[in-house]
């Protein structure tokens, strides 16, 4: 019997990894171009407590596909390390809005 690879076919996760990405970087943009309102802070907190629990969300789903189906485990790890790459950015955001 032949076995048939099929990609994994999920696009949420890297769409998701993307639009918070972009989001979040405009956002920063933002607040530096204007000069540090506090008001830009108040939309972005919100939106960043939200991303954080819709990706934590996306990476519960993705580790337990990652578990579930071992024959498509490089899709699923790409998938993983595209949505976890945005800590580190978010992190740099953090640090420089909070001149730490």
């Amino acid at each position: 019997m032949k076995t048939i690879h099929k990609s994994f076919e999920e696009k949420q996760s890297l769409e998701l990894a993307a639009g918070t990405f972009i989001i979040s970087t405009l956002l920063f943009a933002f607040y530096i171009i204007s000069n540090e309102s506090p008001t830009v802070l108040i939309i972005a907190w919100p939106f960043a407590l939200s991303a954080i629990i819709v990706n934590s969300i996306m990476l519960f789903h993705l580790t337990e596909r990652f578990i579930h189906l071992p024959q498509q485990r490089k899709d699923i790890g790409f998938k993983i390390l595209m949505l976890i790459s945005n800590i580190p950015v978010t992190l740099l955001y953090y640090l420089v809005v909070m001149k730490l």
